[in-house]
């Protein structure tokens, strides 16, 4: 079964994004743990992606269930607006951190106007909380930005804490991983 570990900086609007995406890169490359070059190893578009590097095996807990001689391994930038969820039995559910009340059919409803950026946030029907999309509450993860890194075929081996650590600190924002499974 295919499947995607997608690292998402937790903000709709990532200021300077692109330049953020190659700063990244390029750490990923020096550690290792993806190649310099892209290649046709990713899953989405053009099937572009940057191929697993030997370093991966450092930043996972089960290094043995990366997908090295796979066709499909790499990582995959995403730079334009994107909705990060997971495609099988995702439930659209979502509360309010502030009353904490269910409100996930009008957040995703909103969508259509988060989508082409017309507004980063939402409020709350309930009791007008705004805030960023990603502030509020998510039974899956899931995340809205214009930023992702879609590492294809990697979720088994599982990222190590200390790796998410490292990476939203090199966005300077939190981010959330989220598993897709094809």
């Amino acid at each position: 079964m295919s499947n995607q570990s997608i690292v998402v900086p937790l903000i709709s609007s990532f200021p300077g994004h692109e330049g953020r995406a190659r700063l990244i890169l390029r750490w990923l490359v020096q550690k290792n743990i993806v190649e310099q070059q892209a290649t046709t190893c990713g899953r989405t578009g053009n099937g572009m992606a940057y191929a697993i590097g030997e370093g991966a095996r450092n930043v996972v807990e089960r290094p043995e269930l990366l997908p090295y001689g796979k066709p499909v391994n790499g990582l995959e930038v995403v730079i334009k607006r994107c909705i990060f969820t997971p495609t099988a039995g995702f439930k659209e559910e979502a509360g309010c951190p502030a009353c904490r009340r269910e409100i996930g059919e009008a957040l995703f409803d909103s969508l259509e106007d988060w989508m082409p950026g017309h507004s980063d946030n939402f409020m709350c029907p309930e009791c007008r909380h705004e805030d960023d999309i990603n502030g509020f509450i998510f039974l899956q993860p899931c995340a809205f930005s214009n930023l992702g890194f879609i590492f294809n075929d990697w979720a088994d081996a599982q990222f190590k804490g200390s790796f998410l650590k490292d990476f939203a600190e090199r966005l300077d924002q939190k981010v959330r991983l989220v598993r897709v499974d094809l």
